[in-house]
C-alpha cells in the first residue's frame, strides 16, 4: 500500500501532537527493536521514532531497516524524528482519507 500526498499530510497532523514512543540510539535497529516496534505499530497504527545524537546509523538506513521490518510506510522524516504508518489487522483506529 502506497500512501497519496493527501494521506501523509492527514498522517502528519495526527502525529503532531504525538510524543516519540522509540528512541534509537548507539546500538540501532536490533531484532529486537524491530519485533517490539511491530508489537507497538499493530496496537497504534502511527508511530513517531527518535534518533539519538549518540547514533552511528543514518537516518536514511534506520528508515529502511523499520520498513522493511515491519512492511510500514514512511509518513515524514523531519530532523531527528521518523513517523512510520501501518493499517492494523485488529485495531483499526485511523480511517485515511
Amino acid at each position: 500500500m502506497t500512501l497519496t500526498g493527501k494521506q501523509k499530510r492527514y498522517l502528519r497532523s495526527l502525529a503532531h501532537h504525538e510524543k516519540p514512543l522509540f528512541q534509537v540510539g548507539k546500538n540501532g535497529v536490533t531484532e529486537s527493536f524491530v519485533e517490539q516496534f511491530e508489537d507497538v505499530l499493530e496496537k497504534r497504527e502511527l508511530v513517531k521514532v527518535s534518533v539519538l545524537q549518540n547514533c552511528m546509523e543514518d537516518k536514511d538506513s534506520i528508515v529502511d531497516a523499520l520498513v522493511a521490518g515491519t512492511g510500514s510506510e514512511l509518513v515524514q522524516v523531519m530532523g531527528s524524528t521518523i513517523v512510520l504508518y501501518r493499517e492494523s489487522k485488529e485495531n483499526k483506529e485511523i480511517k485515511l482519507p
